[in-house]
């Protein structure tokens, strides 16, 4: 390009014939052809951290080329190089290849500040985030402690009622009205602190400005992320793997999230050491349908029809208490709600286990 341009500016300007003119530009052509060829080869790019050594190759490289146009100066011209004019051309490649590389490094300085002053602010912004979180979770574990109690206290109760009605015995009233009142009222302290969780999560979703729509791609990405961690948690090697098919408009992300995030995390807790989880995804006509499978023991066929049922878990933790079992009866709370479908397959069906989800797209779309 430099050729051609000096080669238009005497056709132009100067009025040269392009062949005079060609013979005395195309040595140049060489200058440029040599740099680049061993700016490549070199792989100046991997030394940006170097810039001491970048110079060196660069005043290398400088002089190399100046070689190269001066040989074909010769043999264009027959013009010959002294000594002296060596001495300039290296003189000149020093300061022009450490200023440029000076410049460079300012550049990056810039660039550098700039990032430490964004990452600061980020920092910054992120902490109180944070410890905004913090604050939550202290409200959100007590709120779990007594969740566990008024699991114990209505087991309790249910099994008490059972062995009365059993035993045809009468019914011990003011007990019974008391163990029901404790419970009324520690539902009540739960109540309250649940709606100061959603209060300050409420605001500080607000505040963040989170969009509520994302791209189906962009979900899924999300939900692999969040249950990756949850396995490496659990010690637990498992591999996730997503399809989508289809054309696909944003989704609501919560909708989505609550729904799915449910499904592979029990995957995760079904599966013992190592094993696969899949989440497929296709849109066909008004419906979109979501797959979540897993290469885990599966769901027995006695159970198939107990795990929608509230308060039925088949997991226990590491001292012997189990599960509240709500998640699965969340799930199909939240699908019939928004008028969809859950599936269940499992042994002897297939290996493993697929919980298959039809949701009609207009439920999850943005009203126009």
């Amino acid at each position: 390009m430099v050729v051609l341009f000096r080669i238009l500016l005497d056709l132009i300007i100067y009025g040269k014939v392009f062949t005079d003119s060609f013979i005395a530009h195309y040595p140049t052509f060489f200058y440029y052809l040599t740099f680049a060829f061993l700016f490549y080869t070199i792989k100046m790019k991997r030394l940006h951290h170097r810039p001491v050594l970048m110079g060196i190759l660069g005043i290398i490289i400088e002089i190399s080329s100046s070689i190269a146009e001066i040989t074909f100066q010769y043999i264009a011209f027959d013009a010959y190089t002294s000594p002296s004019a060596i001495h300039k051309i290296i003189v000149i490649a020093i300061f022009r290849s450490y200023f440029t590389i000076g410049f460079f490094n300012l550049l990056k300085l810039y660039k550098t500040k700039l990032t430490v002053k964004q990452t600061r602010q980020q920092n910054a912004h992120l902490l109180m985030i944070i410890s905004s979180l913090y604050e939550e979770t202290i409200h959100l574990k007590k709120t779990l402690i007594n969740s566990e109690k008024i699991t114990q206290d209505s087991y309790f109760l249910y099994q008490k009622l059972m062995e009365f009605e059993e035993q045809k015995e009468t019914l011990p009233i003011q007990c019974l009205a008391a163990k029901t009142l404790k419970i009324a009222g520690e539902i009540h302290e739960i109540k309250k602190d649940n709606q100061r969780i959603y209060a300050g999560l409420s605001k500080l979703i607000s505040d963040e400005s989170f969009k509520e729509y994302m791209t189906i791609y962009e979900l899924l990405d999300l939900i692999i992320r969040a249950n990756n961690n949850y396995a490496l948690s659990l010690g637990k090697e498992i591999e996730f793997k997503q399809e989508i098919n289809g054309d696909h408009p944003d989704y609501h992300i919560f909708k989505i999230l609550s729904i799915l995030n449910n499904l592979v995390m029990n995957s995760i807790e079904a599966i013992k050491q190592l094993g696969v989880v899949k989440i497929s995804v296709s849109k066909q006509n008004n419906w979109v349908h979501f797959q979540i499978s897993d290469n885990g023991p599966g769901i027995p066929n006695k159970r198939k029809n107990l795990i929608f049922e509230p308060g039925f878990t088949s997991k226990y933790e590491s001292e012997g208490s189990s599960s509240t079992g709500i998640g699965l009866s969340y799930v199909q709370r939240i699908v019939e709600e928004l008028e969809g479908k859950i599936l269940l397959k499992s042994e002897p069906e297939v290996d493993g286990t697929i919980f298959t989800i039809k949701l009609p797209v207009n439920y999850l779309v943005k009203k126009e």
